[in-house]
């Protein structure tokens, strides 16, 4: 017995040395990963290295980001190859959360839009890395976005006090790309009516109805469309201000302020929620709106806009997606409602995306990885990853402005710009981690007529823009249950009773189905959250 027991301390002792000797090799190649970096300029790293990141594939990029000239670039000033896996849109979640399950870790996540939910539950377990220290260290260019925008990192902060990921940004002065798609009006169609730009939603619908009941592209057809868009939610978004609704913002389709009482509001019980969807009613029942709103497809609507269909539209800048019929548009105001609200709600907080790139705890080098993604963050990196490399994507006119080189705003090949930027970039699709910036965005939300549209819209825009509400695990978990059933059931009943499957008479009913699906738990953790938003 004596034997064995001696056996088993030897073998335990041996063991401790085993684990202590290999803690101390990883302290060592920690350290001697950390001493690589260099903390300023390039290259990021001395001696090269090679980093494994799975991403996101938005299907306006490149298939291979390995054969991409940005990351080409940005290799040899870094010394750091990535090694990309490249994992279409389409399934990409499901193969994000494999990879979590199996412990089959890249070093990093990158594009793939990991929500507060999942940052929070990987965070906890260590599987991706707390960032605050490195941030500090090795972040100069996030670092003075935190403290120009304080805001910004509270957004980002989890409960436990740590930082997961790097987000996707838009600059808080880019107004236009905060408010994305916006509402449009022919302006030709207004004139050869005799009618002023409407101003309230009776005016608006004086409008649509003209609109219907002249052939105003006189083709002796009435095929005028009053209001087209990709989905109803459009409509809904440019109205929702007129009728005191969404008043903190587009991150916050179900709660907001009740302006009489100044307590956290459940939207969708609201009277102004239920006036509204009756006013949205009449227009569809009056043939006012697209009756396909809401099955058409993308393609379809840019046809019918090219086709100069559409009297009204909520959409990007029609000058870049109707062709030469978009330059009639003109960008159309904040309406006024029956209860004298005139707002313009649909409008989002700088943080677009918390979870837009993370590190893993298979990654060996966190330090050379958080200053190769920080770069993107700061005036040299924008400017690379939006505009490229100077002479082969993009000239310095004399003014000083960047424009595209030619080969890729008038492709000799007839492809459109996003299939001759692929090569070269790879921001088309959004959701990546980095800064929008005005300077260097030249998406549709950046044309001058966009930038003249956001002009009519700016003195009704909300003065309070919340981010989107960080919940605690526990909250988590019921929000994935009884909130993803509410979430579910709200925009069906919205739309029943938009196109009449169901009177306003069931009104009431609508609203105890929701109490009974947990709307009052529901509404608890959302006034937590806010608490917490409102605290830190």
């Amino acid at each position: 017995m004596k034997g064995k027991l001696l056996i088993i301390a030897i073998i335990s002792a041996m063991m401790l040395v085993a684990c202590n000797s290999n803690e101390a090799n990883q302290e060592a190649e920690a350290k001697k990963s950390a001493e690589n970096v260099s903390k300023t300029g390039m290259p990021i790293v001395e001696e090269p290295i090679t980093l494994n990141f799975f991403a996101n594939k938005s299907p306006n990029t490149a298939d291979d980001w390995n054969d991409v000239l940005l990351y080409n670039e940005y290799e040899k000033m870094t010394n750091i190859d990535i090694e990309w896996e490249m994992v279409p849109a389409q399934g990409m979640a499901e193969k994000r959360n494999l990879a979590l399950a199996s412990g089959s870790l890249p070093d990093a996540f990158h594009s793939t839009s990991i929500s507060f939910g999942d940052l929070q539950k990987y965070g906890k377990q260590g599987t991706f890395v707390p960032l605050n220290d490195l941030i500090d260290n090795y972040a100069p260019n996030l670092k003075k976005i935190f403290t120009e925008y304080p805001e910004i990192k509270k957004s980002i902060t989890m409960p436990d006090g740590n930082i997961y990921a790097f987000p996707y940004l838009f600059e808080p002065e880019f107004t236009s790309v905060l408010i994305g798609a916006r509402p449009w009006i022919r302006e030709d169609w207004l004139k050869a009516l005799d009618m002023e730009m409407p101003e309230t939603v009776d005016e608006f619908y004086q409008y649509l109805k003209a609109v219907k009941e002249t052939d105003l592209n006189g083709n002796n057809k009435a095929d005028e469309i009053p209001f087209g868009g990709t989905s109803i939610d459009r409509i809904v978004a440019w109205l929702n201000g007129a009728y005191g609704l969404q008043n903190r913002g587009a991150r916050h389709a179900y709660v907001d302020v009740d302006p009489s009482s100044n307590e956290l509001r459940f939207i969708p019980t609201s009277d102004e929620y239920k006036e509204m969807l009756q006013f949205i009613s009449q227009l569809y029942q009056e043939g006012l709106i697209e009756e396909n709103i809401f099955t058409i497809e993308n393609n379809q609507f840019l046809a019918n806009g090219s086709n100069g269909l559409y009297g009204s539209t909520v959409y990007h800048s029609p000058d870049m997606l109707f062709g030469e019929i978009g330059e009639k548009y003109t960008g159309a105001h904040a309406l006024e409602g029956p209860f004298g609200d005139k707002s313009y709600a649909r409008i989002t907080s700088p943080v677009m995306r918390p979870g837009a790139f993370v590190i893993t705890s298979a990654n060996e080098h966190p330090e050379a990885t958080v200053r190769w993604v920080d770069h993107f963050y700061g005036e040299e990196g924008a400017k690379l990853f939006f505009m490229g490399i100077e002479g082969k994507t993009f000239e310095e006119k004399e003014d000083g402005s960047l424009d595209y080189v030619d080969e890729i705003k008038d492709n000799p090949d007839g492809l459109t710009f996003e299939q001759a930027i692929a090569e070269y970039l790879t921001f088309p699709g959004g959701f990546y981690p980095a800064l929008v910036k005005e300077s260097y965005f030249n998406g549709s939300e950046n044309t001058e007529m966009s930038q003249e549209a956001v002009k009519k819209l700016e003195p009704h825009i909300i003065e309070e823009i919340w981010p989107e509400f960080i919940f605690t695990e526990e909250e988590n978990r019921v929000l994935d249950s009884k909130g993803s059933d509410i979430h579910k059931f709200i925009p069906e009943m919205r739309d029943k009773f938009i196109v009449g499957d169901i009177p306003f008479s069931e009104w009431d009913n609508y609203v105890q189905t929701l109490e009974e699906m947990g709307l009052e738990e529901y509404m608890d953790i959302q006034e937590a959250a806010y608490k917490r938003l409102k605290d830190a």
